[in-house]
């Protein structure tokens, strides 16, 4: 009997990398979708999602407005949101559960999973890998949190850090993967037997996907003690380091943690594969004028710099690779990344015609984005550079949504 397409609800969309990824193989139809930048006031982003995918069930409001009932029922929901302080602020009286402080995102994932009565099955979401450590007077606070909520609402985590140029992919972007399972699926059974360094080496949705060895088996556990209030304001107090690994689960108040490496011996892309030759336009090679100020960005750096109230401070930074070698993966791509002005972030190449910067096709094909996705009227070349600085690697999400429909469906 041929399983059926999972729905998928997908929040802080962009221009739909989550979504080319899961979709790619017909596993899943994404039957609901929200993208709302706060800070602009023509919404960029969802103009190229709605170009690509259509408009329907695609929402462009902010999503801490968007009433629950209009969410429809999901099996899963996917996003990439924000870093931001996800410390608890408030209880709240005679009601279940505690708030976050406004306006952060991930209280808006709490509350959907919270109010929705058919509770998404899955959860598939992705952020910096600094969350794992932040913030810096409480390491690994920000995690906790979040690992608290979802415990509190049923579910088991798995989590990893994931190099995408590790596993051959044509991007150095390192990000934190996590899968959600609730209580009532087979999957949060099977991990809760699971004998938890072979689920997060061998058997895990993760390991599957992305293979890893160890250097030991010594795994760190411990339980998340107390409510969210607690976990917030107590979490790793005095710890110098945050006692979160890159890989790990949560499950029944339970972390258990571990030191992973990569092991992936198969084929690689790299920067020179993905190169428009000969169709580059006038405009991203390096005026001769310019070319100074790019080496001295890029260059090695030991200064007296002030400050804006004239204090006074040594400068210092090492070289960049300038230009970027050709023969390994790229640097990550920042969201300033776009425009013709010198940058040290920037990525740049030699060509046959001189050096030049990246062009919106070369920045779409180092996340594994089709080509010109991002090509819409009214989109600037800087700010589909700007969308590729906030994208994630297609790839990444492809395979692991592969190896999560199989687990599913086993």
């Amino acid at each position: 009997m041929k399983s059926k397409k999972l729905k998928v609800a997908e929040l802080f969309a962009g221009v739909g990398g989550f979504r080319l990824g899961l979709e790619k193989n017909n596993l899943y139809e994404v039957v609901w979708s929200n993208q709302w930048e706060p800070s602009t006031k023509i919404q960029h982003a969802s103009m190229v999602y709605e170009a690509r995918f259509g408009s329907e069930n695609h929402s462009n409001q902010d999503i801490a407005q968007v009433p629950i009932s209009e969410i429809p029922d999901h099996d899963i929901l996917v996003g990439g949101f924000p870093c931001q302080d996800y410390s608890v602020a408030t209880t709240l009286h005679n009601s279940k559960g505690l708030i976050g402080k406004k306006g952060v995102l991930w209280w808006s994932i709490q509350k959907i999973l919270n109010d929705k009565k058919n509770k998404p099955k899955y959860l598939f979401l992705e952020n910096v890998d600094r969350l794992l450590k932040s913030p810096s007077n409480q390491r690994g606070r920000d995690f906790a949190v979040m690992l608290k909520s979802l415990d509190d609402l049923g579910y088991a985590v798995e989590w990893r850090v994931i190099n995408a140029a590790e596993y051959g992919m044509p991007q150095r972007r390192r990000r934190v993967f996590f899968l959600g399972y609730h209580k009532s699926t087979k999957l949060y059974q099977k991990m809760k037997q699971s004998i938890k360094i072979d689920w997060l080496t061998n058997e895990g949705t993760i390991a599957k996907g992305f293979p890893v060895s160890i250097e030991n088996s010594n795994i760190n556990s411990f339980e998340l003690n107390g409510d969210l209030v607690e976990v917030s304001d107590n979490f790793n107090k005095d710890g110098k380091l945050s006692p979160f690994l890159n890989t790990g689960l949560l499950i029944d108040g339970q972390i258990h943690t571990i030191k992973t490496y990569p092991n992936y011996d198969g084929s690689r892309t790299v920067l020179k594969d993905v190169l428009q030759n000969g169709e580059v336009t006038d405009d991203f090679f390096i005026n001769e004028n310019d070319l100074m100020k790019w080496e001295y960005l890029k260059g090695s750096k030991k200064e007296v710099r002030r400050t804006a109230d004239d204090f006074e401070y040594n400068y210092s930074e090492g070289a960049m690779i300038f230009p970027d070698a050709l023969d390994n993966a790229s640097r990550t791509i920042i969201t300033g990344e776009g425009g013709n002005s010198p940058s040290r972030f920037k990525h740049v190449v030699k060509s046959d015609r001189g050096l030049r910067r990246l062009t919106p096709v070369e920045l779409e094909r180092l996340n594994m984005f089709p080509d010109n996705h991002t090509k819409l009227n009214g989109i600037t070349d800087t700010k589909r550079a700007f969308f590729m600085g906030n994208a994630l690697v297609v790839g990444v999400i492809e395979k692991i949504g592969d190896e999560l429909y199989k687990n599913i469906n086993e």
